[in-house]
């Protein structure tokens, strides 16, 4: 995330910004202090982020108490400023130094910065859940569009499949079903057209296919448990 280079240079401090289980979002480091620990994995320890969303409100100036069992981390300063938006908590600014304290314009500039990150958090949250609406109609249209012949063959193909790829034998699922190949090919077409899944011929080996929107499987799965 950009906004942690522009609060590292703005507030002189090594700038994380976590998600709300922990996971390093942003990442930039003014000086090695010996806080590299939480970058490294890419996650900060789960104990850890427990203590973080426990803060509620800005904590300024932490020394040695909150990660205590650090070493490397026992004489530096931290602060805390929670990043929330939609009336939740949505994942914790974390900024460093060694020496010089934390001021209020300092605190200022980090809780504005917090704002920022919380609106990019909801912004990238909305536009994945419309993409998860969007991924689903098109795959309930493509299922519309289905005969009961091609439903059935599309239910077997992918409960012999098993995953979200493999190799299908037509012929085996036409037998299993009783429909001719020519059903299995155009139900299978309908669904690569859609942008659902992709196929590859083998030869006499079968047809390799692979799955690229994966509601197909939990729109398939519903229609299972209905």
């Amino acid at each position: 995330m950009e906004m942690a280079s522009i609060l590292k240079e703005v507030i002189e401090a090594n700038v994380y910004i976590l998600s709300r289980k922990g996971k390093v979002l942003g990442y930039s480091a003014l000086k090695d202090y010996g806080d590299e620990i939480f970058a490294k994995d890419k996650a900060i320890p789960e104990e850890y982020n427990d203590r973080l969303l426990r803060v509620t409100e800005t904590l300024a100036n932490d020394k040695g108490k909150l990660f205590k069992e650090e070493k490397a981390l026992a004489d530096l300063i931290v602060t805390v400023v929670p990043i929330n938006g939609g009336g939740d908590r949505l994942g914790t600014l974390l900024l460093i130094r060694s020496t010089k304290e934390f001021t209020d314009d300092d605190l200022i500039i980090a809780e504005y910065g917090a704002t920022v990150v919380g609106l990019e958090i909801l912004r990238a949250k909305n536009e994945e859940i419309e993409e998860e609406a969007r991924k689903r109609a098109v795959v309930q249209m493509a299922l519309a569009t289905l005969s009961y012949s091609e439903l059935q063959a599309i239910k077997n193909i992918f409960e012999e499949l098993k995953g979200k790829e493999g190799l299908l034998v037509a012929s085996k699922i036409a037998d299993k079903v009783g429909i001719t190949r020519s059903v299995i090919v155009n139900a299978l077409r309908k669904f690569e057209s859609a942008g659902i899944i992709e196929s590859r011929s083998l030869g006499m080996k079968g047809t390799h296919i692979r799955v690229l929107n994966e509601k197909l499987l939990e729109e398939l799965e519903k229609m299972k448990r209905d």
